[in-house]
């Protein structure tokens, strides 16, 4: 394939959360270790986990996972457009970047996505021209039939674009056949002829018990299965999504090595309304002897060593969320007691004395927790920064996306923010992948909490990163017919594919 620009793949799913994310990273990692010039692509995300590009755009962090998979810089090209929850009904809408308002979803399927076709297929296209292959990214299922007539993510560019879709299918969740099937059958008789196959993830048992039913499922669609991926655990790969905070006590996966020293760490999250960028705690769970959980009541901070208030798209709303389940005045009462806190981004803003905000909420001025000596202002432009420093005695990079302006007015500084006591405040994301500011972190929490836990010396998170990339390849290398996939992303669907009744309504 060296040298051919312009292949391509729609990694498509029977649901959201069928694994499109992670396949689309293992393909680009298979591809790139072939010696393949791979790029993803998602045309539209809705995600509140997104990322600063070096040239200061904004996209989904998914999509800088698959770069990073690809081994390219993530850009803007490659996640055009990103939606961030707002509310359950309305999403601010960033364009190639940069935030450009907010819109209901009525407003945003009534015609603002379908105007957006244009320029998520030239992004796209530029993509395919720099690049030998481009992996991309559905969203949900393609047979969303509500919204095909506005769908600029599923078959919509794939018929944009002539692009072979493959379906991938959680088997785990149960009804992958159905799902399989139902998918195809949904959709019109042009968008069929794209659909070239189906992709089983998380299998669990023997693969030759399941061969039956792909044998039936191709004779009932025509359509071969590509690969039957197994269940993996501990990837801890990059999540699209918000966590589902209904599930109290989620811990987040940890790597199973024991502590260092004599104690563990536990870390609990506060799991705020509108959570973004939960990843920050991922490279706390990589560290032999951290224990991470969310949490949403007052007495699971009780036995945390550390507490951690989180990035929100909505920090106002997420600021009376803690005092209605009493988690402020917990929080309130760690501070005095002198035991560890820290508020990221938004979870910092939520620590100040004061906020002023007309921009996110339209609440006005509102009393913040008043740990930290510190007046936010929401300010109309959206910082978008990558950063870099010192904290600790050791250098730190980062990340930041935010409306919200801090005046520092006291206490010891602590990256762009400040620390008083045992209570810490920054606007930096991605912090603790930094792994000497990490390990200097964790032992100042361990000697403020009383614990003897020792950071193991040897934790890199972005070998870890890198390890868990190479897993995902090798699935792809070793569970798919690479082959036929290269042949997809080479040739496109194979021709002759038969229409499966009764098609769109």
């Amino acid at each position: 394939m060296s040298g051919r620009k312009g292949g391509g793949l729609l990694v498509a799913g029977t649901t959201s959360d069928a694994g499109k994310s992670v396949v689309t990273a293992g393909i680009c990692r298979w591809l790139v270790r072939q010696g393949v010039k791979v790029a993803p692509f998602k045309g539209q995300n809705m995600s509140l986990n997104s990322f600063v590009t070096r040239e200061g755009a904004e996209i989904g962090r998914a999509q800088a996972m698959q770069a990073q998979a690809a081994r390219v810089e993530p850009s803007a090209l490659m996640n055009p457009v990103l939606l961030k929850p707002g509310s359950d009904r309305s999403s601010q809408v960033v364009l190639m970047g940069k935030p450009v308002g907010e819109l209901s979803a009525r407003g945003y399927h009534g015609g603002r996505q379908e105007a957006l076709l244009g320029t998520v297929v030239e992004c796209l296209e530029e993509l395919r021209g720099t690049y030998e292959a481009v992996i991309c990214e559905g969203a949900g299922s393609p047979a969303e039939i509500n919204l095909r007539r506005t769908d600029i993510v599923n078959m919509g560019i794939a018929r944009a674009a002539r692009l072979p879709v493959l379906v991938v299918g959680d088997i785990d969740r149960g009804g992958v056949f159905a799902s399989f099937f139902g998918t195809t059958a949904l959709l019109s008789a042009a968008d069929q002829e794209l659909i070239a196959g189906y992709l089983v993830n998380k299998f669990r048992g023997d693969v030759s018990l399941l061969e039956p039913g792909l044998d039936m499922l191709h004779g009932l669609t025509g359509r071969r299965t590509y690969g039957v991926l197994p269940y993996a655990h501990g990837l801890g790969i990059d999540e699209e999504d918000g966590l589902r905070v209904s599930l109290r006590g989620t811990v987040r996966e940890s790597v199973l090595a024991p502590p260092v020293g004599e104690d563990v760490l536990r870390v609990a999250v506060c799991a705020v309304p509108l959570m973004s960028n939960f990843t920050d705690v991922d490279a706390l769970a990589a560290e032999p002897g951290v224990v991470v959980r969310f949490v949403d009541r007052a007495e699971e901070l009780v036995d945390a060593d550390l507490v951690i208030v989180p990035g929100t798209r909505g920090t106002v709303r997420a600021l009376d969320w803690l005092r209605q389940r009493g988690l402020a005045d917990a929080l309130v009462r760690r501070a005095a007691e002198g035991r560890p806190v820290l508020g990221i981004c938004g979870g910092f803003q939520m620590l100040a004395e004061h906020i002023d905000d007309e921009v996110e909420s339209r609440a006005g001025a509102v009393d913040g927790l008043g740990l930290l000596p510190v007046r936010v202002r929401f300010a109309a432009e959206k910082t978008l920064a990558r950063p870099v420093g010192e904290a600790l005695g050791e250098p730190v990079e980062g990340y930041e996306i935010h409306h919200g302006v801090a005046d520092v007015i006291g206490g010891d500084a602590f990256l762009d923010g400040c620390r008083v006591g045992a209570v810490w405040g920054t606007h930096w994301h991605g912090s603790l992948e930094s792994d000497g500011f990490r390990r200097a972190f964790l032992r100042e929490v361990a000697r403020t909490a009383g614990r003897r836990f020792v950071p193991a010396p040897d934790t890199c998170f972005a070998a870890l990163r890198e390890e868990q990339l190479d897993r995902l390849g090798d699935l792809i290398e070793e569970h798919t017919d690479t082959g036929a996939l290269l042949g997809l992303i080479e040739s496109g669907a194979p021709s002759g594919l038969p229409f499966i009744a009764p098609g769109a309504p």
